[in-house]
């Protein structure tokens, strides 16, 4: 587990803007709320996701894919909620 400083959860945000829009509307909406409630293992887990392409990525939020990780899964079940 990994303890997060400020200028480490900017670099997550700045490293969230991907390019595109449908999927950045989503990422909007989970750093407006859920984010900031997230444990340091799923931050780990959130980390891990934004090393998906832009398209696997949206299909996995959008429900048209899913992952075999259930850490993952946690996080995107959070990101389809929204």
């Amino acid at each position: 587990m990994t303890t997060y400083d400020p200028i480490e959860l900017k670099r997550i945000r700045w490293r969230s803007r991907r390019g595109l829009l449908e999927l950045d509307l989503v990422l909007e909406k989970f750093f407006a709320g859920p984010f900031d409630q997230l444990a340091p293992a799923q931050i780990d887990a959130y980390r891990q996701l934004l090393d998906l392409p832009d398209t696997d990525f949206l299909d996995v939020v959008n429900g048209k894919a899913d992952l075999d990780d259930p850490e993952l899964m946690d996080i995107v079940a959070i990101l389809r909620s929204l």
